[in-house]
């Protein structure tokens, strides 16, 4: 008898749990209504408590009107929860950008949207400051929620998953490749995950509070916190010309981009948790070394002309590179192609696992580099038994496959995609660029991709190609990919 299909996966509670989320996601729509409420946006006000309650409204039917025999959820459930909630999410999402008629279509609304949400920072936008105040709120908080994680925040809110699949779904959306937890339980790990990111943006907002205004550090603080990148002015951070603006935006960038279990390591005074990570000191070492080579750049070609600046400046768009913020401080293509193409493979292996930044993660590059090494050696001394090790412990073999597997999928998808961009007329390095920039959730385009809303031009098919891609990437190739299996659908 032949293997069937569907009655392998439990529809009833992935779409319950759905349902919750999608609650959630509607009461969150309430914040950027009081925003237009404060700011006398009526009209924006009234659009979006109206997706308020259609979000919530659909949520609540899903969730009270399903009722599945098996509450249980187990590894399948759990990547297919994972996926398909960033698609609700940003179908969702797409409301008030069609009712405030922000876009016209459902096409641009979704990837404004999703890109919001996996925190890519491309926009369609050519002006963001003709925007209501409560939309450009929402660009915002769509990246601050996407930024930590969807299925994250569940875990922290809805402690009856941590009994139910809560391993398998913190492994599918915490970006890694060992995921370590902080607690036994996952939902309390979460929610200590959520704490430290809940509180480096609030202390980011105070320290952005007098040069920038409350609003513009709330925007600038979700964005940069969960190393999104989407702006509230045109020009960006460089709307304020200020150091100290560049500085506290620079440090905090920084930090989204390193592992959060670090992070908990310091607040709980583990100090040589930072001397003991070969992770860590690779990243830093990569940044210092980047923003010593732009900074040769920048003389060279005499566009900066003051060693503040250029300091100031190779430094930014390294950490905005390197982390996936997207933020771009001055056109980086005026110091010419060695600027871009150092920025291009910095934004290719992105910060560290288990941060809000994008990429393929520097933990992937280290172990393809040791590996290398150790080939090489196994070259000479062929019945040498060598190991990969990471902060000293060695790697199986199995986690060594994996990481090179991932990385062969994702140069696969960056030139799938770039040739798809090509074909549509676009150059081809600039289509190369802007590829990678979707998968590494990064926002950077290139040449006819880099003004603000240039991707607006872009056929419809496409614009669907690369919201794919951005998803793809930020699930890491493998939660997304694997539901387009066959296995993953038989029944065992």
């Amino acid at each position: 008898m032949s293997k069937l299909y569907s009655q392998n996966i439990n529809l009833p509670i992935v779409l319950r749990v759905i349902g919750w989320l999608l609650m959630i996601e509607g009461f969150y729509m309430v914040l950027p209504a009081l925003v237009s409420l404060y700011y006398d946006e009526t009209q924006t006000m009234v659009t979006f408590f109206i997706s308020a309650a259609i979000t919530v409204v659909t949520g609540a039917a899903m969730t009270f009107g399903l009722k599945p025999k098996n509450k249980s959820m187990r590894k399948r459930e759990g990547l297919l929860l994972t996926a398909v909630v960033w698609v609700f999410f940003s179908a969702f999402g797409t409301i008030p950008y069609m009712l405030t008629g922000t876009f016209n279509s459902v096409t641009d609304s979704f990837f404004e949207s999703m890109s919001g949400f996996t925190t890519t920072g491309a926009s369609l936008i050519a002006s963001v400051e003709n925007l209501p105040h409560g939309i450009v709120f929402w660009r915002a908080a769509t990246q601050w929620m996407g930024g930590m994680g969807i299925i994250l925040f569940t875990l922290a809110v809805l402690p009856m998953l941590n009994y139910k699949g809560g391993i398998a779904l913190f492994n599918a959306e915490v970006t890694g490749i060992t995921h370590e937890r902080m607690r036994p339980r996952v939902s309390q790990t979460a929610k200590d995950l959520w704490l430290i990111y809940f509180a480096m943006t609030v202390i980011m907002i105070l320290l952005l509070y007098s040069p920038m205004g409350w609003f513009d550090a709330v925007c600038h603080s979700m964005s940069t916190v969960s190393t999104g990148g989407f702006s509230s002015k045109d020009t960006g951070v460089h709307y304020w010309h200020n150091y100290y603006v560049y500085g506290v935006v620079i440090v905090f960038m920084f930090m989204g981009g390193i592992n959060f279990t670090i992070l908990y390591s310091l607040i709980r005074g583990r100090f040589s948790v930072l001397r003991h990570n070969d992770t860590f000191k690779c990243y830093v070492i990569i940044l210092v070394l980047s923003s010593v080579l732009i900074i040769i750049a920048t003389c060279a070609h005499g566009v900066v002309d003051n060693w503040s600046d250029r300091v100031t400046y190779a430094l930014f768009n390294s950490v905005a590179a390197l982390t996936s913020t997207g933020f771009p401080l001055a056109d980086y293509e005026n110091n010419g192609e060695f600027v871009a193409l150092l920025l291009f493979i910095m934004m290719f292996f992105g910060g560290m696992a288990g941060s809000t930044s994008g990429g393929a993660k520097i933990d992937r590059f280290l172990i393809m580099i040791k590996n290398t090494r150790n080939e090489f050696y196994r070259v000479l001394h062929s019945n040498a038994v060598t190991a990969v090790r990471i902060d000293g412990k060695a790697l199986s073999q199995n986690v060594v496959s994996k990481v090179l597997a991932f990385l062969a999928i994702y140069v696969l998808i960056m030139m799938v995609v770039a040739i798809i961009l090509a074909a549509t007329g676009l150059p081809m390095f600039d289509s190369i660029y802007t590829s990678l920039s979707m998968l590494s959730n990064l926002g950077f385009g290139y040449g006819s991709t880099a003004e603000q809303g240039a991707l607006m031009a872009l056929p419809i098919a496409i614009k669907w190609v690369l919201a794919l891609e951005m998803m793809v990437g930020r699930l890491e190739l493998f939660t997304v990919l694997i539901l387009f299996t066959r296995d993953f659908w038989l029944k065992d």
